[in-house]
């Protein structure tokens, strides 16, 4: 194999592995989109947000289904701005912190 060869192969190797690094968002830990994004509000339940653990105040937005609570999320919903101010979560984040937050507090 020349040397050319060898690195055009090289080349197209990098290329794909740093596009495919790119093109897969990396999960973020539920806790630190909790701390970034949800905090603010959902600690004290500011205009109605439901708090951080509380199970019973959850219970009702759960059976909308974990879908419906993303797209809620996505769109907005009274004080909560579209996104809920975390501009760089994905669907799975979403999903994640609202497990977080609707789950019992972990001893």
């Amino acid at each position: 194999m020349s040397q050319s060869t060898k690195l055009s192969v090289l080349f197209a190797a990098s290329f794909f592995t740093l596009s495919t690094a790119w093109a897969a968002p990396v999960a973020q830990k539920p806790e630190a989109v909790y701390d970034k994004s949800c905090k603010i509000c959902h600690d004290a339940g500011i205009a109605g947000a439901p708090k951080k653990h509380a199970v019973a105040e959850w219970e009702s937005r759960l059976k909308l289904g974990m879908d419906a609570l993303v797209e809620t999320v996505k769109k907005g919903k009274g004080a909560m701005p579209p996104k809920g101010m975390c501009m760089d979560c994905t669907d799975e984040d979403y999903k994640a912190v609202i497990t977080f937050m609707s789950s019992p507090k972990q001893p």
